[in-house]
């Protein structure tokens, strides 16, 4: 029976009848704020563009971020947690085994679309019709590669009884450790990663906890800090008033200019975006300490000193109660720390000089691994920079010293590990990896893949709107440049297992190939080269 005015209406989660009252709450409002369905992740609401937040109406695949709830009144709403038991498995085993889940933030969502992707017919053989499919989704983690193959291993996977072995849990451990050698972070792996369930902050935060977010321009319900505190986080939002980011369609050069000289080589970069999904999030119960904002990531850097934590605790101090502290999409735009720009030229020696943004460590960054390049830091107007987002300012040294050699050769990271790299005539990136002892191929490999991918979207094009008096501009997930399945080239990786102690090999995977790529495109002296 439909319900009457005032009443609220009826949607049917994973089979069970829910009555939503309040006419304004988005579907994902209901699935994860009323509901406490945790799969289903927040990582732009409510821009609708990273996919993270996907489930399935009556069938097929929706962002829920963008979908009123009134919308799919009496319709058929399946959650990950409403696929079939078997069908989550298998989908979850897929995952793990080809190294198609990192954080696992992104990937409830993928599976949610690739479970529509099956209603439709679609061949597991066909990987482009599953690079297609993921158009809407964003992966900052894995590269893309490793999701398309769990795509083609799920038919292999899903039904058969998985039978624990005696060398599993020694298995596991291995590969919990490469994985956090890689993402510089504890991190764990497996089945449930690939789920979602890797203990995100805000997925375990308390019920009933209060909610804090970051106060609009003039907001009169603000804290001296900039918060907005209350029971939910949709009354929290209302309160905050905060104007939705968007994406500019200005764009500028550059801040900084290449050093006059004679150079070989010279290189200007803008701002980037470590562009990890799961925003900034923590909580804290009052006297306590607060939950990592990390979660199951390093967020390549992004994130080692977030002020979420802190808020958090001194929150819940002042209101007696848990406090859940969540970024916005916007808020880690506008605050959260990029790659510093920079402007450099290096004569056929390796000498050069290098200007670039003023942070601190990255000079010491440059000078160790580019020791004949003078850095001068300059004072810019714009967003936050840190010398922790991954291979800043060290692997654009890397690659103006690979274009002056011709090749990127063997190039070592801070981590200890070194990998080379090569475009070949087909597009395809070809990478060789030294990281120590392998300890689970298959991490590895989805590592470098990511990083391969990452440096292939730095190069081409990634870049962060701020204009010239330093406001960001670019506050959409999908602004920031980052390269999706379908325009992604093929990444072979060739692990060299020399059986020494481990080490961290994607971060020398990611400037060995942001060097290949550039030479591959005959060293154009702006990044991205493709915008």
């Amino acid at each position: 029976m439909a319900a009457g005015v005032g009443e609220g209406f009826e949607i049917v989660v994973d089979g069970a009848a829910v009555v939503v009252a309040d006419e304004g709450l988005t579907l994902l409002d209901v699935l994860r704020e009323q509901l406490g369905v945790r799969s289903v992740k927040d990582g732009c609401s409510p821009q609708g563009q990273c996919g993270c937040c996907t489930v399935l109406v009556d069938g097929q695949p929706r962002v829920a971020c963008v979908t009123p709830a009134r919308r799919v009144a009496g319709r058929a709403i399946t959650t990950l947690e409403g696929l079939d038991a078997g069908v989550r498995d298998g989908w979850a085993r897929a995952f793990a085994a080809t190294g198609g889940s990192q954080c696992g933030f992104c990937t409830p969502g993928i599976i949610c679309r690739f479970a529509g992707l099956q209603v439709k017919g679609a061949d597991h053989d066909d990987r482009d019709a599953a690079a297609r499919a993921l158009a809407a989704h964003l992966c900052r983690c894995t590269g893309w590669q490793p999701i398309l193959d769990a795509w083609e291993a799920y038919p292999h996977l899903v039904g058969q009884v998985e039978v624990a072995g005696p060398g599993d849990a020694g298995r596991r451990a291995d590969a919990d450790l490469r994985a956090t050698i890689e993402g510089g972070t504890l991190q764990s792996t497996g089945p449930h990663v690939a789920l979602g369930a890797g203990g995100f902050a805000d997925d375990i935060a308390p019920d009933g906890a209060l909610v804090a977010v970051r106060a609009g321009e003039g907001c009169e319900a603000a804290d001296d800090d900039g918060w907005v505190v209350a029971e939910t986080l949709v009354e929290a939002r209302r309160l905050a008033a905060r104007v939705p980011g968007r994406r500019t369609t200005a764009s500028w050069d550059p801040p900084l200019e290449v050093p006059t000289g004679d150079w070989a080589a010279t290189l200007r970069t803008n701002w980037t975006e470590p562009g990890y999904l799961e925003t900034d999030a923590a909580w804290c119960e009052p006297g306590g300490e607060p939950a990592s904002p990390l979660g199951n990531g390093g967020a390549f850097g992004g994130k080692l000193q977030s002020p979420v934590a802190e808020a958090a605790r001194r929150l819940a101090d002042r209101h007696g109660e848990p406090v859940r502290v969540l970024w916005s999409r916007p808020d880690t735009a506008e605050l959260g720390p990029k790659r510093p720009p920079v402007a450099a030229g290096v004569r056929p020696d390796g000498t050069g000089e290098m200007v670039v943004a003023r942070t601190p460590g990255i000079a010491a960054a440059i000078r160790a691994h580019a020791p004949g390049l003078a850095v001068t830091e300059v004072d810019v107007p714009g967003p936050p920079t840190s010398s922790q987002v991954r291979g800043a300012g060290w692997a654009e040294a890397a690659a103006l010293l690979a274009a002056v050699r011709g090749e990127p050769g063997w190039i070592a990271c801070p981590g200890g590990g070194s990998a080379t790299a090569t475009v070949e005539a087909d597009g395809t990136i070809s990478v060789q990896v030294q990281a120590g002892r392998a300890l689970d191929e298959t991490v590895l490999r989805s590592y470098c893949s990511g990083a391969a991918h990452m440096a292939y979207s730095w190069v081409t094009s990634e870049s962060l709107g701020v204009d010239p008096e330093g406001t960001v501009r670019d506050l959409t997930v999908r602004s920031f440049g980052i390269v999706s399945a379908a325009d992604m080239p093929q990444v072979r990786v060739e692990v060299v297992d020399k059986g020494s102690e481990p080490v961290n090999g994607s971060d020398a995977v990611f400037a060995a190939v942001a060097a290949a790529v550039w030479i591959d495109r005959r060293c154009p002296p702006v990044w991205p080269t493709d915008r």
